[in-house]
């Protein structure tokens, strides 16, 4: 690290070349040398990392590395250990939002106290009693814990389909792609846990493994979010951007709490009820928008439309959709609506229907008590250019049911 010190206020000021040492820093320890030595070479070099910083070299991590997910959680943990106490103050501002009941970022944030909460007066303390004996009243009081948290999913889910569409608008991906893929393993953990505990049959070390390792990630990413990823959104979102953020949250719901209370800023808040009169001329006939919106979501499924580009451009809002669906996804590339483990599935679709391979792909699967049934087509124009894919989602569990008829006539 000696070619750093030579005009070290100089280089410093240079935020290209500031950039390039943390970076260098932190390839350092990617490389295996020694964290306390790494910690140094930060603290003499570095001293404070920005929010915008932390943006740009996750996001350069992402982009110029394909890390397997394991490797990418410990290094996320060594970057975890680095920023810690490292991180640069914002400037404090007048009147913070983000601290007003109601306000999305206030309700992550209570309902990350009461996840604490539940891992150290429960989770914790029953973890310890089970390690002193695995009895099935310590199993019980386990699986109980572990049901309850469970309901994380409502809080990943409203970060990853409400703040992360608006990060990437603004050009910040890497703590977007990064913490998705850690949230399913944190989720995909949970229920291993879950599933060892209902079965529990003297697996003790397995079960204590995971669960410490879920409380481990739990605590961590709660970190991640309150220092990194909140910052940053409170720096870069508009005050009507939060307001559709928590106007969606409903849809979603929260995890172990609800709100405090509903936010309203002080000037008036978007109108919700506002809809065009305009017309649509088709041509088989004449509708309003409004008639034309009211019929879509009055189907009996589900419609996502996304266009040749791959970009979200509509999707349809029934009474009770099967999949969680937020305005926020409208104007985003499907790729980044989808984990990034299913990614490669949703694009090997998208390929074949854009060079004509295929012109619809259907699947089936359980989910919750609904059998849905998922139907993807190509929409093509009457040249036969690829204009977009339409996405049908129905429960039909309800029609595998019908028997003999009911007419209409008799």
């Amino acid at each position: 690290m000696s070619e750093f010190i030579n005009n070290r206020e100089k280089r410093i000021s240079n935020n290209t070349y500031r950039l390039a040492i943390i970076k260098q820093i932190f390839q350092d320890l990617h490389n295996g040398k020694n964290l306390d030595e790494v910690k140094a070479h930060f603290d003499a070099f570095v001293g404070r990392i920005t929010i915008d910083e932390i943006s740009q070299l996750q996001h350069d991590l992402a982009n110029e590395n394909s890390i397997p997910t394991e490797e990418l959680m410990k290094i996320y943990h060594e970057h975890s250990d680095m920023f810690n106490g490292r991180i640069e103050e914002e400037a404090p501002h007048a009147g913070k939002p983000e601290d007003q009941p109601g306000h999305p970022v206030h309700t992550f944030k209570f309902e990350n106290h009461e996840i604490e909460k539940l891992i150290e007066n429960k989770l914790e303390v029953h973890l310890e009693q089970f390690m002193e004996e695995d009895s099935q009243d310590h199993v019980f009081l386990l699986l109980e814990d572990v049901n309850l948290l469970l309901d994380i999913d409502k809080h990943y889910s409203r970060k990853e389909n409400l703040i992360f569409p608006y990060l990437e608008k603004y050009g910040i991906f890497g703590p977007t792609t990064n913490m998705w893929r850690i949230n399913d393993f944190i989720r995909d953990s949970i229920k291993d846990a879950k599933q060892k505990l209902v079965h529990y049959n003297g697996n003790k070390q397995s079960l204590i493994d995971v669960l410490q390792f879920v409380i481990q990630e739990v605590i961590g990413m709660i970190y991640k979010e309150e220092n990194i990823l909140f910052p940053m959104a409170i720096k870069n979102f508009t005050e009507d951007e939060w307001v559709k953020i928590a106007q969606e949250s409903d849809e979603i719901g929260y995890c172990l709490i609800a709100p405090a209370e509903e936010w309203k800023p002080e000037r008036k808040g978007l109108d919700k009820n506002a809809t065009s009169e305009g017309f649509i001329k088709l041509e088989t006939g004449i509708l309003s928008l409004k008639q034309l919106e009211l019929m879509l979501n009055h189907l009996p499924i589900d419609i996502t439309f996304i266009d040749q580009d791959d970009v979200v451009r509509y999707f349809s809002h029934g009474k009770e959709r099967i999949f969680a669906r937020t305005k926020a996804i409208i104007g985003r590339t499907v790729q980044n609506c989808h984990p990034p483990r299913s990614v490669h599935v949703v694009e090997e679709l998208l390929a074949d229907f854009k060079a004509g391979r295929k012109d619809s792909e259907d699947f089936w699967i359980q989910f919750k008590d609904k059998y849905v049934y998922i139907r993807y087509f190509a929409v093509r124009d009457a040249e036969g250019t690829y204009a977009g894919t339409l996405e049908l989602t129905q429960n039909i569990a309800p029609i595998k049911m019908i028997d003999g008829e009911k007419r209409i006539l008799y």
